[in-house]
């Protein structure tokens, strides 16, 4: 049923939406040696959130060539397309494209691009990319890769973020990079109150000025936070799977989707790391069906929440809420 309805997906991680497969066939090629980083299912293994950054980085080390990335986009592409997403927005990162050279984040992104525009042909799916700083490699790479992003930004490259250990820094440590973002014209995002409490979203929108958080639930810890990102129409990305998966909330009926969405908050759907939290956007769906007892029409509004809340262009945009309301009958 779920797999069926058409959903937009604005926070996933390129690297991260690796299958496993993918990597250890990829590690095979390359005689590179990565075993410790599965389980023996042939699942990536991790223990924790800050053990899962490590297995994560270890796993994109693989990924040195923009053919790689290129094969990388196309095999994600295809596992979204399959669950029904029709437009995702994915966490590009430089430091992790061609070491925040520009020269070689141009030849990383035009590989991205190219199997996009491949993959767009074959699944009716449109991906546009969001440039993403890792937080705990510090706020002078950071400034790296900002530069790199406002020399690509445009029509498919459409927004910043940054990932990575949420108590490493400030936000306003990275207020350079997100100045300088927002004036080559990108739309911005945060990762906050995840692994940081209330405080850590409201720093992120105090002073980065994004119009999106990336999984922000903590916020539910302070209700008149809460009522403020409502008030301001700040949107939630957020990802129960995640969330779960990483122990932050034993189920899905304890996490605060429900709570917020109530409250006002414009709350979206979305994996982070599929592969590596055992989830697709259709369990997504499934799950959050079980534990609210949400139906179509709420998963529509969610949907059409995630088109509007997009950083791609007006008539991407357009093309995507047609697809949506194809199925609002």
């Amino acid at each position: 049923m779920s797999a069926s309805l058409p959903k937009v997906e604005l926070h996933l991680h390129l690297e991260g939406a690796a299958p496993p497969a993918f990597i250890r066939g990829l590690a095979a090629e390359k005689k590179i040696d990565i075993s410790g980083i599965f389980d023996e299912r042939g699942n990536y293994a991790y223990r924790d959130f800050w053990h899962f950054l490590t297995v994560y980085e270890a796993a994109t080390a693989v990924l040195t060539t923009p053919e790689d990335y290129h094969r990388l986009t196309l095999a994600v592409l295809e596992e979204s397309a399959a669950s029904g997403v029709v437009y995702s927005e994915a966490f590009i990162s430089p430091d992790f494209c061609g070491g925040r050279d520009l020269s070689a984040w141009r030849d990383y992104l035009h590989a991205i691009r190219e199997a996009a525009d491949l993959a767009e042909r074959r699944h009716s799916i449109v991906l546009r990319g969001i440039v993403t700083p890792i937080r705990h490699f510090g706020p002078d790479k950071a400034k790296e890769a900002a530069l790199c992003a406002a020399e690509t930004a445009g029509d498919w490259l459409v927004g910043f973020g940054l990932a990575g250990d949420e108590k490493s820094g400030k936000p306003k440590d990275f207020a350079w990079s997100f100045d300088a973002a927002r004036e080559a014209g990108l739309r911005l995002t945060c990762h906050a109150g995840e692994w940081g409490g209330p405080d850590s979203v409201r720093a992120a929108i105090r002073d980065l000025r994004v119009e999106r958080i990336g999984h922000g639930v903590r916020a539910i810890e302070d209700l008149a936070l809460v009522d403020e990102i409502a008030e301001a129409g700040i949107v939630l990305e957020l990802c129960p799977g995640s969330n779960v998966a990483l122990g932050l909330y034993k189920d899905y009926r304890s996490h605060p989707i429900d709570r917020l969405r109530e409250r006002g908050v414009r709350v979206t759907v979305s994996t982070d790391d599929p592969p590596f939290f055992h989830t697709t956007m259709a369990l997504e769906y499934d799950r959050l069906a079980e534990a609210f007892d949400w139906d179509d029409g709420v998963f529509h509004e969610i949907a059409k929440t995630s088109a509007e809340a997009a950083f791609c262009t007006f008539k991407t945009r357009e093309k995507i809420l047609k697809r949506l309301e194809k199925t609002d009958a």
